[in-house]
């Protein structure tokens, strides 16, 4: 039905037209609202409404924003949290995601394996979280070159890929001790992961 003068379709879109605009899922587009990023509604039958102005404010953000790579660590119990994910959208996303949390994380995002691997060999991270699909060196090529480095065999990694299990073991598999999620990002499981992380450096910065 075609929208009249009066009508919300003009400022307002469903959450699969909100999702076709930036080119996420679903899931990723409502969890962007339940977190704030995008400023939405539901309608007396529970549909979402996502106001349009939000979606391309963000996504210009998004596309003007990049990397953190070269930044000097704090000082203290600020968990090193490196985010390898070409989708800059995504790369808001985890950024604002993670900011809410209050937590003392720190927060790096690089676009491929092969920036992954330089901003680790300047310094090391506590976390590693990689998405598999990325151009150059992607998530399988980076995740095995640091597992055949002996000083960062022991990193720890969390892979969050929209690839199927199937897709995952024709190439080649992951080591076992890499934790994997599927997309759309989530951000729930992963914040109690990383303040399990936070409490672990805590102890070990108490009684250093």
């Amino acid at each position: 039905m075609a929208a009249t003068p009066d009508s919300p379709e003009k400022e307002y879109c469903s959450t699969s037209e909100a999702a076709q605009r930036l080119g996420l899922s679903l899931g990723t587009v409502q969890q962007m609202v339940e977190n704030g990023q995008l400023e939405g509604w539901k309608t007396a039958g529970g549909h979402r409404r996502i106001r349009v102005s939000s979606i391309e404010e963000f996504r210009a953000r998004a596309m003007a924003g990049g990397g953190q790579g070269g930044q000097t660590r704090a000082p203290g119990n600020s968990l090193l949290v490196l985010v390898a994910e070409d989708d800059r959208i995504l790369q808001k996303l985890y950024e604002h995601t993670f900011t809410s949390w209050g937590l003392p994380l720190q927060v790096r995002l690089v676009s491929s394996g092969i920036d992954g691997l330089l901003e680790i060999g300047r310094e090391a991270p506590d976390l590693l979280i990689t998405d598999l699909r990325m151009p150059g060196i992607d998530g399988f090529e980076m995740i095995r070159r640091l597992r055949a480095d002996p000083q960062l065999q022991d990193l720890d990694i969390v892979v969050v890929s929209g690839l199927t299990d199937e897709d995952i073991a024709e190439q080649g598999g992951l080591p076992p001790d890499v934790i994997l999620y599927s997309k759309p990002v989530p951000f729930r499981e992963l914040k109690g992961y990383v303040q399990a992380k936070i409490m672990a450096l805590q102890r070990r910065v108490r009684g250093a």
